[in-house]
C-alpha cells in the first residue's frame, strides 16, 4: 500500500515537473536582439558645455535592503516581508527624492513580481519623481521554479527617467548561455539605450547623447560577463564614431581596473572578476569612486543578531563608462550604508565638450 502511494506520488510529481518544463518552454520570454520600447519625451533641451549629473543605482526590486540575505549567495531570503518590502521601496524613493539628478539609471526594478507584491515600482517612481522614463525587460517568466518556496511570477529589468527632448528608447539583447531548460526560468539580460538630442547655444546640432543604462551577468562562470561586456563596448565605440556623446553606467557585476580591491571573505562563494584595463579604446574611461564600495554580499542580513560580528565581503562593480568627448567633474558613490539595497547609488557629473 505504503509502495504503492509512493509510486503514486512520484509519477505525480514527474508529470507536474514536465508539464512545468513544456509550459516554461513554451511561454519563454524571448526578446528581439533589437526592439523599441516605449517612452515618453521631456521638454527640457540638453546644451553643450553645461553641467548635468546621472545617478545609477541597483535597488534589488526592494528586497535586498539591510534585513535580507538572498538564496543564490548562500543565504535564506527568496523575498522580504510585506512591511520589509514597503519600508525598502519607501526608503528608496526617499534617498533619491534626497539626491536630484537630471538623469537616473534604476536597475533590478519590478512591475509585476510576485517578489515584490506585484507594486508597478517604475509607475510609481516616475509618478513619485515626475519625471519621463523608459523601461526594458530584463526578466519575465509566469513562474519561477526556484528554489522552495519558489520565486513565482517575475516581471523586471532597468529603467531610466530624465527631463529632456528624447528621441527614441531601444531594448538591446546580451548574449544569454544559460541552455535549456535553464534558461526559459532566467534572466535574458539588455542594455537600454536613450538619445537625447544635443543643442548649442540654443540651436539644435546633428549630435546626440546616447544614454545607456546596463546590468551585466552576476552568477555565471565568466563567459557571459565577457561576451556581455564585449557587445556592450562595441556599440559604445561605433556611437562616438558616429559623433555621438556617449555614457553607459549601471551594475557591472565586475570590479573596475586599478580600483580598489576590498579583501576577499570566504564566506561568500561570489567573486566579482575584474574588467580588463584595455577593454576601452584610447582615451575613453572607467569613472568611479572607490572610496566606498558599491555593494555587499547578501550571505547574511546586514545588520541585526546573525549580522553583528559577520565580516562582510564588499565590492566595487557599479560605475560609469564615458567617451572621450565627454568630461568629468565629479563621480562619488554616496554611502548609503546598504539600508534599503545590497548597492549604494553612483553619481556623476559632466559636460558636453
Amino acid at each position: 500500500m505504503l509502495k504503492n502511494l509512493l509510486l503514486c506520488i512520484c509519477s505525480f510529481l514527474l508529470v507536474f515537473l514536465v508539464l512545468l518544463v513544456i509550459l516554461l518552454s513554451v511561454f519563454e520570454f524571448k526578446p528581439e536582439p533589437i526592439q523599441d520600447v516605449p517612452f515618453s519625451s521631456g521638454e527640457k533641451i540638453l546644451q553643450k558645455n553645461e553641467s548635468y549629473s546621472i545617478l545609477s543605482w541597483n535597488i534589488g526590486y526592494a528586497g535586498l535592503g539591510k534585513y535580507s540575505d538572498y538564496f543564490f549567495s548562500g543565504g535564506k531570503d527568496v523575498r522580504p516581508s510585506k512591511k520589509l518590502n514597503e519600508s525598502y521601496f519607501n526608503g528608496i524613493k526617499n534617498t533619491l527624492a534626497q539626491n536630484p539628478v537630471d538623469f537616473l539609471l534604476i536597475q533590478e526594478i519590478d512591475r509585476n513580481s510576485h517578489r515584490s507584491r506585484y507594486v508597478d515600482q517604475f509607475d510609481v517612481l516616475k509618478e513619485f519623481l515626475n519625471k519621463k522614463g523608459a523601461f526594458a525587460t530584463a526578466y519575465k517568466c509566469f513562474f519561477v521554479p526556484f528554489p522552495l518556496p519558489p520565486i513565482g511570477k517575475v516581471d523586471s529589468g532597468i529603467a531610466t527617467f530624465f527631463d529632456f527632448k528624447t528621441t527614441s528608447a531601444a531594448r538591446y539583447s546580451l548574449p544569454v548561455l544559460f541552455k535549456w531548460p535553464v534558461r526559459t526560468a532566467n534572466l535574458k539580460r539588455c542594455f537600454l539605450v536613450t538619445r537625447i538630442p544635443v543643442y548649442e547655444n540654443g540651436l539644435p546640432t546633428e549630435k546626440e547623447l546616447v544614454l545607456v543604462n546596463l546590468h551585466l551577468e552576476a552568477f555565471d562562470d565568466g563567459q557571459a560577463k565577457i561576451a556581455q561586456t564585449k557587445k556592450l563596448i562595441d556599440f559604445l565605440n561605433s556611437e562616438y564614431q558616429k559623433g555621438n556623446y556617449v555614457i553607459a553606467g549601471g551594475d557591472f557585476n565586475q570590479t573596475f581596473p586599478d580600483a580598489k580591491v576590498f579583501p576577499f571573505n570566504n564566506t561568500d562563494p561570489w567573486v566579482a572578476p575584474i574588467l580588463e584595463k584595455d577593454s576601452l579604446q584610447k582615451d575613453w574611461e572607467y569613472c568611479f569612486d572607490d572610496s566606498n564600495p558599491s555593494c555587499r554580499s547578501t550571505c547574511s542580513p546586514y545588520i541585526g543578531p546573525l549580522a553583528e560580528n559577520h565580516d562582510f565581503q564588499y565590492y566595487l562593480i557599479d560605475g560609469f563608462i564615458k567617451s572621450p568627448n565627454v568630461e568629468i567633474s565629479v563621480v562619488e558613490t554616496l554611502n548609503e550604508d546598504f539600508v534599503y539595497s545590497d548597492h549604494n547609488p553612483i553619481r556623476l557629473e559632466f559636460s558636453l565638450k
